[in-house]
């Protein structure tokens, strides 16, 4: 059911366009640009959430994508945790915990939440596959699923508005670089490794 239109959904092409400016910026090269634009557009996908439906799960994923790409994460993971039901059922619902649950490195929530992604798009299903390999500690599961994540947004060129990056996979390699487990998939979708 689509939501009515309202200040929620300003703020979300706001955070939309926001996030996509941040993403040229790391292509760019420009990191602290791109890093302070992720930021705000993380902030109005919080400010999204809090004025829509509370099954608009996109919202807080976007909002924890953005903030784990920009290295300032765990007030956003933390947020997510507050907002999430006791129980997720749908694979966007499970998506933000598991993402939130990678950031706050509680792996067993994150492994439960990854199992909820399966019933979803082949998108929610590669992730679901890198999130394990994350929390098993298994490099190969996880750089095939990142391969798999970066392939996928490659064939659809563009993601976001105009911007083509595979952010997904961007979060997951910043969440992996603190495991030392970062795969550095080659795209030119992906800013150079730092």
């Amino acid at each position: 059911m689509a939501l009515p239109d309202g200040p929620h959904l300003d703020l979300l092409r706001e955070a939309i366009a926001v996030e996509g400016g941040g993403q040229l910026a790391l292509l760019s090269g420009d990191q602290a640009a791109g890093v302070d634009a992720l930021r705000e557009s993380s902030r109005l996908y919080r400010e999204s959430w809090e004025l829509a439906s509370p099954t608009s799960y996109g919202r807080l994923i976007g909002m924890l994508k953005a903030a784990v790409i920009a290295g300032d994460a765990s007030y956003a993971a933390a947020y997510a945790r507050t907002q999430l039901p006791d129980t997720v059922e749908t694979p966007p619902a499970s998506y933000a915990l598991a993402i939130a649950a990678l950031v706050e490195r509680d792996d067993a929530t994150a492994r439960s939440a990854s199992t909820g992604m399966r019933s979803g798009s082949p998108a929610f299903i590669n992730a679901a596959d890198a999130i394990d390999g994350l929390t098993n500690r298994d490099a190969d599961l996880y750089a095939a699923a990142v391969r798999a994540i970066v392939a996928d947004f490659e064939r659809r060129e563009t993601h976001l508005t105009n911007v083509a990056i595979a952010d997904t996979a961007l979060m997951l390699e910043r969440l992996a670089e603190a495991r030392g487990m970062a795969c550095r998939p080659v795209s030119p979708l992906l800013p150079a490794p730092r």
